[in-house]
Parts: C-alpha cells; sequence; structure tokens
C-alpha cells in the first residue's frame, strides 16, 4: 500500500526551550574534536545547517496544522492541506527526510539517506540548487571509520532542538566552526577574515538600510554578515532587512558555504553568485557593471595570473582605466575593480591588503600615482602583525571614498595601528583588535586629525615628493613610551647608596690605617 505524505510526519515532539549559545557550541566543540582531521569540517556545517532546517520546517508544520485546526478541521485533514501548501514555510523540506525520520531509518544507510535528503531539498527548493547538492555524504562510505564518524556525528546533532535557536545564535555558531578550523585550512590556502577586522571595516565604511553592499571575493561571507549585524545593532532587525547584499565567490564549495551562512544568520534573498570576479564579474546593470553604495572585500594577497595579457581579454576591461599590475599580484587589479564598482556619488570602498601593496615599485607605482591624481584615496590603515590565520604579515586597510568631503580633499589620513592589538585569547601565536583599539581607530579616522604617534593627515603634494609611496611608517610612527620617573624615590635610593659607600670607604680606610698606610 503506497504511504501518504502524512505517514512520514508521525507525532511532533514537545515544545522546546530556546537553546543557548553555549550549549550549541559545546556539542560543536565534541564534533570538532570527533574528527580532528580525518573528515572536511564542512561536514559539520551541513549537519547544523540540515538540522536547523529539519527542526524549523517541523515547527512551522505544526503552527500551520494548529492554526487549521482551530478553523474546525480535523488534524489528519489539517495535516494533508499543510503539506500541500508549500508557500507556508520558510523553507521547503522534504518531510520523508526531517531529522527524526532519518533517526528511524536503517542507520547503516544514512549517508544515502542524508544524500537523497540533500537531493530533494535542492529539487524542493531553487534557491538551494548548487548549494546543498554540492556535498555528498556519500564519501563517509569511502573508508569503514568515516562512516562511524558520521554516525557518531548525526547522533551528536539529534540532541539539539534547533526549532527556537535565534538566528543570532545558530550564526555565531556557524562562525564558530570556520574560526575553529580556520588554522588548519590556512595552511591549504583558504583565506578566514578575523571578525574585528571585518567590524573595524564596517564601522568605518558605516552601511546604511537601504544601500546596496558589495564583496567581490566574499569567502564563507564574513564582510556581508558583519555589515548586516552592524545595521541591526545600530538600526534594529526590520532596517536591517532593508540592506541588499551582493557577493561572488570563486570557489563554488566555499559560495555554498556563504549561502548556508546567509540562511543561518536570518538573512532573506542575498544576491550570491559564482566565479571569478576579475575576468567575470557577476552584476551587471545592462551592458555596464554594476555599481554600489558601498563595496568591501579582504581578496587574495599577490595572487599570481593576472597580469596585463590575462586582464585585457576579462569583461569590462575598462575597469583597469589606471593601468595592469604585474602578473605575481593582482592586489592592484582588486582595487581597480572595486573602484570600479563604487557609486560615483557617495560611494565608499574598503578593502584588506597585503602591506607590500602600499610601496612597492614598477606598475604597481604607476596604478597609485594615477589614483593618488584623482583624489579617491581617504586613509591608509597599518595593522598588527599576526592578526591572520594564513599569514603573519601586518597587512593594511586602505579607504576610498568617490565624494570625499571638501575639508578631506586633497589629502591622506594616515593610522599606524601596528600597537593595537591584545593577545588572542585561543591561539597562542596570534594577536587579536579589542573593542577599545577598534573604537580609537575608527574614531581618528571620523576626526581626520593629527594624534602623535598614531595618525597623521597628509597633503598629496607630499606623498608626490615621497615618489607615492603609501607605507604608513613613512608618515607616522609610534611614539616609544617614555617610563615615568618617580624623583623622589629616585633621589632617596641615590642617598641610601651614597651612604652605604661612605660606610665602604671608612671600612676601607681603616683596614688601610691598620695596615700602616
Amino acid at each position: 500500500m503506497e504511504k501518504k505524505l502524512t505517514d512520514f510526519i508521525g507525532s511532533s515532539p514537545k515544545e522546546s526551550k530556546t537553546l543557548t549559545r553555549e550549549e550549541l557550541e559545546r556539542v560543536l566543540k565534541k564534533a570538532a574534536d570527533l574528527i580532528r582531521t580525518r573528515v572536511d569540517y564542512k561536514y559539520i556545517l551541513l549537519l547544523l545547517f540540515l538540522k536547523r532546517l529539519s527542526d524549523e520546517w517541523e515547527k512551522e508544520f505544526e503552527e500551520y496544522v494548529k492554526k487549521l485546526m482551530k478553523e474546525g478541521l480535523d488534524r489528519k485533514t489539517a495535516e494533508e492541506l499543510a503539506l500541500q501548501d508549500r508557500e507556508a514555510y520558510t523553507i521547503n523540506y522534504p518531510p520523508e527526510y526531517l531529522w527524526r525520520k532519518l533517526r528511524e531509518k536503517d542507520i547503516e544507510n544514512l549517508p544515502q539517506n542524508l544524500s537523497q535528503a540533500l537531493k530533494k531539498l535542492a529539487e524542493l527548493n531553487p534557491n538551494l540548487r548548487g548549494v546543498v547538492d554540492r556535498f555528498d555524504f556519500m564519501e563517509f562510505m569511502l573508508h569503514r571509520d568515516n562512516a562511524e564518524i558520521l554516525r557518531q556525528l548525526f547522533e551528536l546533532f539529534s540532541g539539539l532542538d534547533l526549532k527556537n535557536a535565534s538566528p543570532d545564535v545558530l550564526g555565531d555558531a556557524y562562525e564558530w566552526i570556520l574560526r575553529y578550523f580556520a588554522p588548519q585550512k590556512a595552511k591549504e590556502g583558504e583565506v578566514y577574515t578575523p571578525r574585528e577586522v571585518i567590524r573595524l571595516l564596517v564601522e568605518i565604511l558605516k552601511p546604511e538600510p537601504g544601500e546596496e553592499v558589495y564583496d567581490p571575493a566574499m569567502g564563507s561571507g564574513g564582510m556581508l554578515i558583519g555589515a548586516y549585524l552592524y545595521v541591526k545593532e545600530k538600526k534594529g532587525e526590520s532596517e536591517a532587512k532593508k540592506l541588499f547584499l551582493y557577493g561572488q565567490e570563486v570557489n563554488p564549495t566555499t559560495y555554498a558555504l556563504a549561502e548556508m551562512n546567509m540562511i543561518l544568520h536570518g538573512i532573506k534573498s542575498p544576491k550570491l553568485a559564482v566565479g571569478d570576479t576579475l575576468l567575470r564579474p557577476a552584476f551587471k546593470e545592462g551592458n555596464k557593471l554594476k555599481r554600489f553604495d558601498v563595496v568591501i572585500a579582504n581578496p587574495p594577497w599577490n595572487q599570481d595570473g593576472y597580469g596585463e595579457e590575462t586582464l585585457k581579454k576579462a569583461e569590462f576591461a575598462e575597469r583597469f582605466k589606471y593601468g595592469y599590475p604585474p602578473n605575481n599580484s593582482a592586489d592592484w587589479a582588486w582595487i581597480q575593480h572595486m573602484l570600479a564598482s563604487a557609486r560615483d556619488d557617495g560611494g565608499r570602498v574598503g578593502i584588506v591588503i597585503d602591506n607590500g601593496a602600499l610601496f612597492r615599485g614598477g606598475a604597481e607605482k604607476k596604478i597609485r600615482a594615477k589614483i593618488l591624481k584623482d583624489d579617491l584615496l581617504e586613509a591608509v590603515i597599518l595593522l598588527p602583525e599576526k592578526l591572520f590565520y594564513n599569514t603573519g604579515a601586518p597587512g593594511a586597510i586602505m579607504i576610498f571614498n568617490r565624494s570625499k568631503p571638501a575639508e578631506r580633499k586633497g589629502k591622506v589620513l594616515f593610522i599606524n595601528a601596528s600597537q593595537e592589538y591584545e593577545k588572542h585569547p585561543e591561539i597562542r601565536k596570534l594577536n587579536r583588535l579589542g573593542k577599545e583599539h577598534i573604537r580609537k581607530i575608527v574614531d581618528a579616522f571620523e576626526k581626520f586629525e593629527d594624534i602623535d604617534g598614531f595618525a597623521r593627515v597628509v597633503d598629496l603634494d607630499e606623498i608626490k615628493e615621497n615618489d607615492y609611496n603609501l607605507n604608513v611608517t613613512l608618515y607616522v610612527f609610534p611614539m616609544e613610551e617614555e617610563e615615568e620617573i618617580d624623583v623622589k624615590a629616585e633621589w632617596e635610593e641615590l642617598r641610601k647608596i651614597n651612604e652605604e659607600l661612605a660606610k665602604v670607604d671608612e671600612k676601607i680606610e681603616g683596614y688601610l690605617r691598620e695596615l700602616g698606610y
């Protein structure tokens, strides 16, 4: 006899309590310890995502059924109607693959069943095509030990009830996983931008409700999410939802992680794309490059393979009107793309870049000179060393503004924040920006005035005299803290020493007299 969809639902679990951030992180820590380096950490992210979608759909289904029953329908009829109305759910989840139903199936076939759940999810939700179906749990079948790890991971997540978990908690959990595995993945070339660096950039660029924010090298979506959370914190969730987010990522798997990251953070309908931004930018308006209010990114530093010959063949080659970078570093190709993507009226650009891009010669110096002559650069910030998981180099932030205020025209603010850090609480070899450091840097940017040993406003003429060198230490160098001297205490110490020397002299004179001298 053929089963009806209602047969797959069964009885719903009792109402759950709200899951705390600490409880969720405890489970994630166990999951991380369980997989170590034997299984790709992305499967932890995927299981968290799948469990959330399953629990959320089940909660919405039960609420819909109760609503229909209040209108006079019996439960069976209400369930059948609730299953037919796919528009009623945040995400269409296949009821036959609900998490608790998967748990009831043959556990030996768990990889197959999870893979089928992902395939069905992609079929039911166009926005998840190329996202969840990019992963295949059948990889766990390649090794017997891995299959057992998957079973244990599944049971670990089964103990979580994510029905009432807030997007903030889920988003933090997702970020926790990315951050936890960042040192390991950095060795394989993956870049994770510390959230403190993102916060600094966002506080400087100040996205507003209604604005369009674009990250051309989006990774797992941290910059865009940081912009959303900033507006949410400052003006509330309803205003944050008025922010329009755009991002492009070349790695399909990383793009998929970004899509899931957005959903778990409660961000609806971001416009994300896969592809090589420098060669084929995804966002266009007619036959022109789309322009944005805020452009923000931490692109790959010193990326090779994007010299003149390659970029001349790229779409919208007019982006590189200031010149082509050398083949061994695309830093100034990224900067030019971001400038070309910013609106003429009020467009702001913030980029995290290799410190060497500020002063290297050759083709890069020529590009720097032309951009400076157009008066687009507003500030350069030297960051502390050891902030990033993939390099100990300090890095820098460059802020560009297509509508510089009159009082800032013809000038560039240099901020030397190389000493603004605290030791990372979890990773011994790393530093991080504390809240007070971020505040100090943002305040200096907003004031746009000289601060001894920390910030200096420099005329473009001086930069020209320095051969367009933007090395921050050339313009502002941290003041060495002078040790305060307690004059009275020092005098007392000196007096005691003199008294002791006098006693020693007296003794020596006594010895000499005894010897007849």
